[in-house]
């Protein structure tokens, strides 16, 4: 897959989502509440601005460092991806997809604003961001499925930096294979974290067999909105039509 960068088409979230990213556990809602939240994930869809780069690498090299720690090196870039969860998660891959995905500059503008005026609406706010960036990465990770299946591969599902002991110090390289610096606008601060920070960056295993358990049917599936195996009636799972 050659690099693709471009825009992402995200313009609903899932309300229980937003609930469950504010700590809600059942508590009632009450309809002002309810107004205040309908109002923060317009805004949010009105300010984000989801855009990604995808491109897919093939497996050059596995190895285990000095310290015992497996390692896996991707071809014609400088990723390593280290650590015993990754190498589980990607045992058997012939590829990986990478992608970086943001919200843009809005958000985080906005987020400031609100933390100066309305401290409720920069809670809601920051909840139906977060929804967000979850519901762009997965419109990206669509688009890795797709390009695994033209290849006549399968995908497992997204996997990031900071998750198991995928350590957070391979997003420099991470970002810097994707060029996501100047496509996106995606920097790190000191600390490793993403700026904008309604960033997400991914891996996603490329196999040469289905994935037991790596996805559900289609119609429990996050990515079914974006998904162009299943309208045409090829699912990633290698089944038939779900």
């Amino acid at each position: 897959m050659a690099l693709m960068v471009g825009q992402l088409k995200v313009d609903s979230v899932d309300r229980a989502e937003v609930l469950r990213y504010l700590g809600h556990r059942g508590q009632e809602v009450t309809p002002e509440l309810e107004t205040r939240l309908a109002e923060s994930v317009a805004r949010c869809l009105e300010v984000a601005r989801p855009r990604a780069c995808l491109r897919a690498f093939d497996v050059a090299e596995r190895t285990v460092s000095e310290t015992g720690v497996p390692e896996l090196r991707l071809a014609e870039c400088a990723l390593r991806l280290e650590g015993t969860s990754i190498a589980e998660h990607l045992a058997g891959a012939v590829a990986v997809g990478v992608m970086a995905v943001t919200l843009g500059v809005g958000v985080d503008q906005e987020l400031r604003r609100l933390s100066l005026t309305d401290p409720l609406g920069q809670v809601l706010f920051d909840a139906a961001a977060t929804a967000a960036i979850e519901r762009a990465a997965d419109a990206a990770e669509a688009l890795l499925v797709a390009d695994a299946a033209a290849r006549g591969l399968y995908t497992n599902w997204r996997f990031s930096p900071g998750y198991g002991d995928l350590p957070l110090s391979c997003q420099p390289t991470l970002l810097a294979a994707l060029d996501a610096q100047r496509r996106l606008g995606v920097t790190l601060t000191p600390s490793l974290l993403m700026v904008p920070t309604k960033s997400v960056t991914a891996v996603v295993g490329y196999f040469e067999v289905p994935q037991k358990g790596a996805r559900p049917g289609c119609s429990a599936c996050n990515l079914r909105d974006w998904c162009t195996l299943r309208r045409a009636g090829t699912p990633c799972t290698g089944g038939a039509k779900e």
